[in-house]
């Protein structure tokens, strides 16, 4: 299990998490979800088998931007 970072741009509420961790529960591999509109960050409890284009595809899915910190 891995856990990694991203920041996502644009979140501003709680309904912009649910998105976001909508979109990112989906993929196949994601094991566990934190993320705050207060800070923008993402964390993902995920497989070494999931790539970070997947997250941060499901985050454009959702309507927001990111990056992996």
């Amino acid at each position: 299990m891995e856990q990694r970072g991203y920041q996502v741009v644009g979140m501003t509420c709680g309904h912009c998490e649910m998105s976001v961790r909508e979109e990112v529960e989906q993929i196949v591999g994601v094991e566990g979800i934190e993320v705050s509109a207060e800070t923008g960050k993402l964390v993902v409890n995920t497989l070494p088998s999931v790539e970070d284009t997947a997250v941060l595809a499901a985050v454009r899915e959702a309507g927001y931007q990111a990056e992996r910190v």
